[in-house]
């Protein structure tokens, strides 16, 4: 009973606190309210010579010897967003010990499909090269992104001609998280991404859905039950049935208390009561075999 109860005030704390979040700047909010005391960051790393193609790396405090590494891609359209909102995603993975890099990439309309796609691809070629200076093991190598950042982790494990590109392969990925991801989404309805894959001509080769195979990483898959923008059941549950039917491990959960954009908040500290993602995603990484 008294478990019920405090998780009960926990979630309604929560709700308060998302409440107030929409009257505010939500994430530099909840960066505000992260405490930096678990991870040390190593800011503005180049990956590329545009302004755009930075990094930043979270390491532990205490940094485990042969840890995970995750490299974190946020939403935002493909339009809109920057690495500097994401502390609170560098902490919560930090502190459960893994090694996290943020990348920006290119947005439109600087750039259109599949331009950031290979802007992510040239963040994970700077990871599986460098990140074994900042103690994280490279063949340890995990995706992990929100909404437009979960479609780039989802493109680079299923698509293997953007590893390629930068001399790597899907192989190196040990496993991807997507959180309310798009995997599949033609026709365009939002008019805010119809011109960057090219609507009304977008091209099919665009959808991940389009390109699960056999050999596919595997895969965790995250999404809210309540999700107005990104449909859970066409996307996240239409890309778990089609790799399952392809034999490709992945785990599959949705969520009630969340929505689009609280379930990556709910991987901040102020914000966990709401869905255990930050559990999910670390079971997921700490269970898949580096083999």
């Amino acid at each position: 009973m008294l478990n019920t109860s405090k998780r009960a005030w926990r979630v309604l704390f929560g709700s308060v606190l998302v409440s107030l979040l929409t009257a505010c700047s939500p994430l530099k909010v909840l960066n505000a309210l992260t405490p930096s005391s678990t991870f040390i960051k190593t800011r503005d790393i180049a990956y590329g010579s545009d302004p755009r193609q930075q990094l930043d790396v979270y390491q532990p405090r205490q940094v485990v010897p042969g840890a995970p590494v995750v490299v974190f891609f946020y939403g935002g359209s493909w339009n809109s967003g920057s690495r500097r909102d994401y502390d609170f995603v560098g902490e919560a993975l930090a502190s459960r010990g893994m090694v996290v890099v943020l990348a920006d990439y290119r947005l439109y309309p600087q750039v259109r499909y599949p331009v950031f796609l290979e802007d992510a691809a040239r963040a994970v070629a700077w990871t599986h090269q460098h990140i074994g200076d900042f103690g994280a093991d490279p063949q340890r190598l995990f995706l992990m992104g929100h909404s437009s950042g979960a479609y780039n982790a989802a493109m680079l494990a299923l698509d293997p001609r953007l590893l390629e590109e930068v001399g790597l392969t899907p192989q190196i990925i040990k496993g991807w998280i997507g959180l309310a991801g798009p995997y599949d989404f033609l026709p365009i309805r939002n008019p805010e991404v119809r011109p960057v894959f090219f609507y009304p001509d977008s091209p099919p080769d665009s959808q991940p859905i389009n390109h699960v195979s056999r050999g596919a990483p595997p895969a965790l898959l995250i999404a809210s039950n309540d999700d107005s923008l990104v449909n859970p059941r066409r996307n996240t549950g239409g890309l778990a049935s089609k790799l399952r039917a392809a034999g490709v491990p992945v785990q599959a959960f949705y969520f009630s208390c969340t929505s689009h954009a609280t379930l990556v908040a709910a991987l901040s500290r102020p914000l966990r009561a709401l869905a255990p993602v930050l559990d999910r995603v670390s079971g997921f990484v700490e269970s898949t075999p580096t083999q």
